[in-house]
């Protein structure tokens, strides 16, 4: 079973070795070896392998690992690093859905408080699912969360 974003990967990480990008050939590598650690797990559970949405949760992840890296790498003067985890986090998320800018998070927000006719902060577990499913990987969902309760208050 092969997913759009797996093939995707596979492809990416031949024009990185093509090109010689070390770092993102071994970024790369890396995430295809998570996908293939887990679709093993999977498999000795009588499970599918792991799907987009799986991989997708995965590569945030990662990209937040790394970011946490990047602030420890930055505090202790290794600049190095911290730019190779930078470069690291741009081949990771050349993989994920863009995210949406302020103005496009408050539309959106209005648009499931109008569509489950939220008036109230109890009614924000509704609203955060439509939110979820319409908006999946291409939201920061603390930024809609605040928005949220600001909202309902």
């Amino acid at each position: 079973m092969h997913d759009g974003i797996r093939d995707r990967l596979q492809v990416r990480l031949r024009e990185a070795e093509r090109h010689e990008d070390d770092c993102a050939a071994s970024t790369l590598r890396l995430i295809l070896t998570a996908i293939r650690d887990r679709d093993r797990a999977a498999e000795s559970r009588g499970s599918e392998p792991v799907g987009d949405g799986a991989i997708h949760d995965m590569l945030v992840e990662m990209v937040q690992q790394r970011k946490a890296e990047i602030d420890r790498c930055e505090r202790c003067g290794q600049l190095e690093l911290a730019d190779r985890e930078a470069r690291e986090i741009a081949t990771i998320e050349a993989f994920l859905p863009k995210r949406l800018e302020k103005k496009d998070i408050a539309k959106a927000v209005d648009a499931a408080i109008a569509e489950v006719h939220a008036v109230e902060l109890r009614d924000a577990g509704r609203v955060m699912s439509v939110l979820k499913a319409r908006h999946a990987g291409e939201l920061d969902l603390q930024a809609a969360k605040r928005m949220l309760t600001e909202r309902l208050h």
